[in-house]
């Protein structure tokens, strides 16, 4: 008997009940968005954001988000969520910005912030766990940040990352999946992806930190290790002489049938300290050390500055399944990809029929400003 099949509409509401979402903002409430966005007061001089879908959008309402709205200011403001940690468990972090300004110098990034996080107090000196997203300064800097915080420091990740420059809405998304590996999307199209460890440059920290916890006890570690990896070559048949005397011979031991081998090209005596304890960390650190995994996650926010303001920032979500982020990107960024640059397209149509409708005025009022001042000039000479 065959099995009966699944609908769709079945896989899709299984997917969405096993994802756990931490935190999602579409901002289609209206104003109530302000009960959960906590602007900053460290300064009195930060920028202040609105609700808005700019000047060409794909849908008026669905498209409304956190819009900057003053130049040269620095911004601040986050939103609290039930805090958890993404110990073992895959994070995705994923949210939309448009530059409708055409950003010339700012930020376009977003931070996820401890529980603890003073959200009134909120400003650059802040501890922030993770920082993702653009930064566009002038013709050198056009990046996409992906920092962690780890051991009490910023890393970045070293690889150069482009960010998309132009003003249309792009989504974002960063991928940390508990087997050390990331992945970074834009427009739901992986631009770079890797090795948590290697790509952050966070190798020569763990070095550092455990070369220092292993130096006390190398000689004997050292010792164990060359005696484990010749007892693989001693003869196993070999039985104690009858006349050995443990007292005159010492501690008996078979015969080795053959010299040992380099073992990952190291030999098991006279084994270079240093060498060995990278072998070793190389083994070990990666069961030892959290390089991507946050306790505490509670808030998510936007601090940064802005030489031109304009940017919006909307459909924030935070989970630990990568389907339910696609899905999600598909159903809001997906769905008003098109009709925002159908909009933007036919404005700067009508931009361009009304500057030529404003030349073609000119040009007119000029041949009868000229018309008038030679009838002028004529009837001046007759009264001559």
């Amino acid at each position: 008997m065959a099995a009966a099949r699944v609908p769709l509409w079945a896989v899709c509401v299984l997917r969405v009940a096993l994802a756990t979402v931490y935190f999602q903002e579409e901002f289609l409430d209206g104003e109530r968005w302000r009960n959960r966005w906590v602007p900053s007061t460290n300064d009195s001089q930060f920028g202040h954001f609105r609700l808005s879908s700019g000047n060409f959008y794909g849908h008026k309402e669905k498209d409304k988000g956190l819009q900057t709205t003053q130049n040269s200011r620095f911004y601040a403001i986050s939103a609290r969520f039930k805090p958890f940690s993404n110990k073992g468990k895959t994070l995705v972090v994923q949210y939309t910005v448009k530059h409708e300004q055409k950003m010339d110098c700012g930020g376009g990034y977003i931070k996820l912030f401890p529980a603890d996080t003073d959200q009134k107090n909120l400003n650059g000196k802040s501890q922030y766990y993770i920082m993702f997203g653009p930064d566009i300064c002038g013709f050198d800097i056009k990046t996409v940040h992906v920092i962690l915080h780890f051991k009490n420091q910023y890393h970045a990740n070293k690889k150069s990352i482009r960010c998309k420059v132009d003003s249309f809405t792009h989504l974002y998304t960063l991928i940390l999946r508990p087997d050390l590996t990331y992945d970074v999307k834009i427009d739901g199209q992986s631009i770079e992806s890797g090795s948590i460890e290697y790509d952050w440059q966070l190798t020569s920290l763990k070095n550092m930190e455990k070369a220092s916890a292993e130096a006390e006890g190398w000689d004997q570690a050292a010792k164990d290790k060359s005696q484990d990896w010749e007892k693989h070559f001693l003869d196993a048949s070999a039985s104690k002489p009858s006349d050995w005397k443990g007292e005159l011979d010492g501690d008996w031991q078979a015969a080795m049938l053959q010299k040992p081998p380099y073992q990952d090209g190291l030999k098991p005596e006279g084994i270079d300290k240093d060498v060995w304890l990278h072998q070793k960390m190389k083994n070990n650190y990666l069961t030892e050390y959290d390089l991507s995994e946050f306790e505490n996650i509670g808030a998510i926010g936007l601090e940064l500055w802005q030489v031109r303001s304009g940017t919006i920032f909307d459909n924030f979500l935070i989970t630990d399944d990568e389907e339910y982020a696609e899905n999600f990107g598909k159903a809001t960024w997906g769905e008003t990809k098109g009709p925002e640059k159908e909009m933007d397209a036919i404005q700067a149509k009508e931009e361009v029929k009304k500057a030529q409708e404003e030349d073609e005025d000119d040009m007119l009022m000029g041949r009868f400003s000229g018309r008038e001042n030679s009838f002028k000039g004529f009837h001046g000479r007759n009264e001559l």
